[in-house]
């Protein structure tokens, strides 16, 4: 057994015969395995829930905290990076449940025989749990922003943090001293979580809001049967209890000239968002009874009263167009002096969309409830035009067949059949196919602002346009996306205003800590738990208020349930070389089929995975006769099995724990460290990079040179 250490992980392989190499078994026809070698990254990324988010939220952290009934440490863990949880656990596109672990788990019946993949966690709803449970929700709002200000996460703190920049703003080199002042335009969630990370750094900071109240789109965006307006107002508050000044009702370019913020103000942060209609330039579309889709959101929002009639049409495939089809619908029956209309009358609402259901936009959560309300879904259609009555009035629309919206390559190509043509009658058409920005308030004081199409700022990667001190974030950053994406980019824009006018770069120093567990065990069962469906208001329910909330949420129990399916991907198992004997007992009790031991002739070469093997088994070796065990992260329900079964306790179960610190000059690639944790203390630290890569990259599952990590491959049921 020749042992060696490469990149901080001990691997070991039998060395036999030099004088053969991997070209002998190259000669034969049995395919080679691709295989990863682990990157420094790689325990980072095996958080696939954390790495997804865009604020890099430990939800594992908060899911398994909500397991163990610790519902306090699951909020803070929540709210740490995002000013917005309680508002994500209602409304969040939840990129993190798209990369969970739990959803790419093999599924088997009692025979073995593969089903299928598993569900991931339900990651958002327990957000949810955990807010109401310990958050703003039902708290007060004195006792949660003083249990943010001193909560410091011990597992998986990330540098986006509320307690990484607390800490920062101490030190005298971090501080912000007479910087002057910022301002910020538009009150969503881009420009809210700008202003708060600019506070939490010192920063005097005043925000600009067109609408009568904060929060941009959340509010006049987002139906009330989503999200309820008292916890926006809460939300907002906990960001003013920071020293923020919100001024609402101010509109830039009428009340304000941008020119004057640009000379009152140190910098200028533009997050309007894109709240402007988009319209189809069709035939008809111009005169009354067409109407934005986002407009009427807003006009039920603010209480307003746009004119809807009889038969409605809603053009557009994606959430906000169901958003509109939907709050149509609850109008039915509403107060009049209440809603944007009376549609007591209403007797049908259509959704007409290019794509079928399968390609649909929408999420599928939205897909089905809006079939449950009444929502007539006319799939794979594109309006032609918009007739019209002598009289101007709305008649109908004319719907021509789509045959195919993609290309080979996804990109959008609408294709359709003039042949195969409809006409739906109705009196007034929503349309909900975009949104644009509207940067007129600009004027000549933005002429210095470069755009890179109409309406949309150029800027580089630091969120800076080409207007010293101007910077933008949300939408103009980026495009429309996710809540959470908006909530990234205000964050960087803070940062970037920091440098810009303290000259001074913002970087995160990164520590990770393995600390072996050695009596690691999980729930009874809890492989085998399958999710639970998230209890909503039962249809004919919602529909008697408007701001009835669909989703109930779950109860303490069901939370609890629900959270014990996590696999807690900061725990894995390690393999070592030195001690491994190769006897194939952790294959064999696998329960997943996680692990598979090979040849390393099998493995398909790569350059980094040669020098790793040579550097373990020298030049020449026998590749043919040296093993490896590949462990394929997608597989791996973290049982402990193998560990249990090994009888030279070559492999340990250990936690893999992050903490960051913001620095000021310094580039994060320099300034990473590693320490590994035994039971009796610290046995190595190691700067700029892993201490202990025994397993792959992101995105790949693992595998190691007998026993130890070197390799990686992704199985396939």
């Amino acid at each position: 057994m020749a042992i060696v250490e490469s990149g901080g992980a001990k691997t070991g392989v039998r060395v036999s015969d030099p004088a053969l190499s991997r070209s002998t078994f190259a000669q034969s026809d049995r395919a080679a395995l691709q295989v990863a070698v682990p990157g420094a990254d790689y325990h980072r990324d095996l958080v696939s829930c954390q790495r997804a988010c865009p604020v890099h939220t430990d939800a594992r952290g908060y899911v398994r905290a909500i397991a163990d009934g610790n519902f306090e440490e699951a909020y803070l863990l929540a709210r740490g990076p995002n000013p917005f949880a309680s508002i994500c656990g209602r409304i969040c596109g939840a990129p993190c449940e798209a990369a969970c672990r739990r959803g790419r788990i093999p599924r088997v019946d009692d025979d073995g025989l593969y089903l299928g993949e598993d569900r991931p966690i339900a990651i958002r709803a327990l957000k949810r749990f955990a807010c109401e449970q310990a958050g703003i929700d039902n708290r007060p709002l004195d006792d949660v922003y003083d249990r943010l200000r001193s909560y410091v996460p011990q597992v998986c703190a990330d540098a986006e943090e509320m307690a990484a920049l607390l800490r920062a703003a101490i030190p005298q080199d971090v501080a912000v001293t007479n910087a002057g002042k910022i301002a910020v335009i538009g009150a969503g969630p881009a420009g809210l979580s700008a202003a708060h990370d600019l506070a939490l750094l010192g920063f005097s900071v005043t925000v600009f809001e067109v609408e009568p109240v904060a929060a941009g789109m959340l509010y006049v965006g987002v139906p009330e049967y989503r999200l309820p307006r008292e916890l926006i107002g809460r939300e907002v508050a906990v960001i003013e209890a920071l020293g923020v000044e919100l001024r609402c009702g101010v509109e830039i370019g009428r009340d304000v000239s941008f020119a004057d913020l640009r000379r009152d103000y140190a910098a200028v942060v533009v997050s309007v968002g894109a709240k402007r209609a988009r319209g189809l330039g069709l035939p008809g579309e111009a005169g009354a009874g067409v109407h934005g889709g986002v407009d009427l959101l807003r006009a039920v929002a603010l209480g307003e009263s746009p004119p809807l009639g009889r038969d409605v049409v809603v053009i557009g495939g994606g959430n906000v167009a169901y958003d509109v089809a939907r709050t149509v619908i609850r109008q039915a029956a509403y107060d009049a002096a209440r809603t944007a209309a009376r549609l007591s009358e209403t007797s049908s609402v259509y959704l007409v969309s290019l794509e079928t259901l399968e390609e649909m936009p929408a999420d599928t959560v939205e897909i089905r409830e809006g079939d449950e309300e009444g929502v007539e879904r006319l799939g794979g259609w594109g309006p032609v035009e918009i007739v019209r009555n002598d009289d101007g009035s709305v008649k109908a629309v004319r719907l021509r067949r789509c045959l195919r919206v993609y290309d080979e390559q996804r990109r959008f190509a609408p294709v359709f059949d003039d042949a195969d043509q409809r006409v739906v009658e109705c009196d007034t058409v929503l349309i909900a196919a975009g949104q644009s920005p509207d940067l007129t308030f600009f004027g000549d004081a933005g002429g210095d602002i470069e755009q890179q199409r109409p309406g949309w700022p150029r800027v580089d990667s630091t969120l800076a346009t080409t207007a010293p001190g101007v910077f933008v974030a949300g939408d103009l950053a980026h495009g429309t996306r996710l809540l959470i994406d908006a909530v990234a980019s205000g964050k960087k824009a803070a940062r970037s205003v920091y440098q810009f006018l303290t000259g001074r770069e913002l970087t995160a120093q990164w520590f990770e800590t393995h600390r072996v567990l050695e009596r690691y065990r999980r729930e009874t069962g809890y492989e085998s738990i399958r999710r639970a469906e998230i209890p909503t208001l039962e249809p004919e329910r919602r529909l008697e208020d408007p701001a009835a909330l669909v989703e109930v949420g779950y109860d303490q129990a069901r939370a609890c349930r629900e959270a014990s399916r996590c696999l807690d991907c900061g725990v894995t198992p390690v393999f070592d070389g030195t001690r491994c004997v190769l006897c194939g007992g952790c294959v064999d009790v696998c329960p997943t089929l996680c692990l598979k031991l090979v040849s390393l002739a099998e493995l398909a070469p790569s350059a980094e995975l040669d020098a790793v093997i040579r550097e373990a088994v020298g030049d020449g070796a026998d590749y043919a006769q040296n093993s490896a065990i590949l462990k394929d992260e997608d597989r791996c329900i973290r049982c402990a099995l193998c560990a249990m079964r090994c009888p030279v306790d070559a492999i340990s179960m250990e936690r893999v724990s992050f903490a960051v610190n913001w620095q000021v000059g310094q580039a994060a690639a320099s300034t990473s460290a590693a320490v590994r944790v035994h039971a009796a203390g610290v046995a190595d630290v190691r700067a700029g990079g892993s201490a202990h890569t025994s397993t792959p990259a992101a995105g790949t599952s693992a595998a190691s040179i007998n026993g130890a990590a070197g390799a990686n491959r992704r199985n396939t049921p």
